[in-house]
């Protein structure tokens, strides 16, 4: 599936159906990406090594673990599909403490479901029941403003 992502600003996230599930396509701003480095000791699997339905594409491992492309950080690709239930978690990009979050709240998800909550690049935090974290599916750029989600270079998701 081709996406154009032109649109979408820095801190705003798009929501696109791929094989009847949502994907979430986000811009995070350099400060959210700062923020990825408070969780990283908060989170349950920080490099991404327990892959929830898909092993996390090679291009997205990189020394940040911010799970972002090679090239292109700043942009994040999720199945927003939460691995404890099946349910689809809120956005809660706004810092700092509220209902069901942390006092230290970087920005992230929250599942309305059963309470797991993720940073900004879908790893799920510590003692939550979600037991994995949020997948990225395969994607490519085709330019700096379009996608395709579901294949890379190596073939079809």
């Amino acid at each position: 599936m081709e996406v154009d992502i032109s649109g979408i600003k820095p801190g705003e996230m798009q929501v696109f159906e791929w094989r009847g599930k949502p994907v979430w396509i986000m811009k995070r701003t350099p400060e959210q990406l700062k923020g990825l480095e408070h969780t990283a000791s908060e989170v349950a699997d920080p490099e991404s090594l327990k892959p929830y339905t898909m092993d996390l594409p090679d291009y997205c491992k990189n020394k940040s673990n911010n799970r972002g492309h090679v090239g292109h950080e700043e942009t994040l690709v999720l199945v927003g599909i939460c691995p404890h239930l099946g349910c689809s978690p809120s956005s809660k990009f706004t810092p700092g403490a509220q209902a069901s979050l942390p006092d230290d709240w970087q920005g992230g998800f929250l599942c309305p479901c059963h309470g797991s909550t993720f940073d900004l690049a879908g790893r799920v935090f510590k003692n939550k029941p979600a037991p994995n974290n949020l997948d990225v599916p395969r994607y490519m750029y085709l330019s700096d403003t379009k996608i395709v989600i579901g294949k890379d270079e190596k073939g079809e998701a």
